[in-house]
């Protein structure tokens, strides 16, 4: 008998897929523009790290499933919140913000199966995405220059997409070495 789970899915149209197309929150009509889209994008990266996460308890999003990585679902969940604030440093030309988590690799360090630090940590990224997307809005013309070292909006959009898109792998693996579920 293998300590590995079974592979499993909630889909029944495409069972090697996360969700069927029906039931698939990302599903939408394409958006129009640059702009629109890559904010598209964005906002179903995100809604995937969500789905990945969903179902799971305390310890199994803590869980480190491919050690010795300090990296877990929570880990994700909590470095993202810390990339939306440095972003924003990225678009001021003040002072940085401090870090989330304090002491570098405290976003996945401090990632423990406890309710209280699940709570916080998608309390920490909503509230850390939302002050981001604010502070973008503010720019709408991709290729204006902003902060102290000059990125276009337009970088700081499509480097966002990356992260998230990035991590989303890393939660297809972490999430199917936590209970089968295969990723889409």
């Amino acid at each position: 008998m293998s300590d590995e789970p079974a592979r499993w899915t909630q889909a029944t149209v495409y069972p090697d897929m996360w969700a069927d197309p029906d039931d698939d929150p990302r599903e939408g009509p394409v958006p129009d523009g640059e702009s629109a889209t890559l904010l598209d994008y964005l906002k179903n990266y995100r809604l995937t790290l969500r789905m990945k996460c969903e179902g799971l308890d305390a310890e199994q999003l803590a869980r480190r499933s491919v050690p010795p990585s300090t990296m877990s679902l929570l880990g994700l969940v909590r470095h993202l919140a810390e990339v939306e604030r440095d972003w924003r440093n990225w678009i001021t030309d003040g002072d940085p913000l401090p870090k989330l988590y304090g002491v570098r690799d405290g976003d996945f360090d401090g990632a423990v199966a406890e309710q209280a630090v699940v709570d916080a940590a998608y309390a920490d990224l909503e509230r850390e995405q939302a002050a981001t997307d604010a502070a973008l809005a503010r720019h709408p013309d991709l290729g204006e220059r902003v902060g102290k070292d000059r990125i276009p909006v337009r970088e700081l959009l499509v480097h966002r997409i990356e992260e998230y898109a990035r991590h989303c792998g890393h939660a297809d693996l972490l999430r199917e070495c936590v209970d089968g579920r295969v990723g889409q």
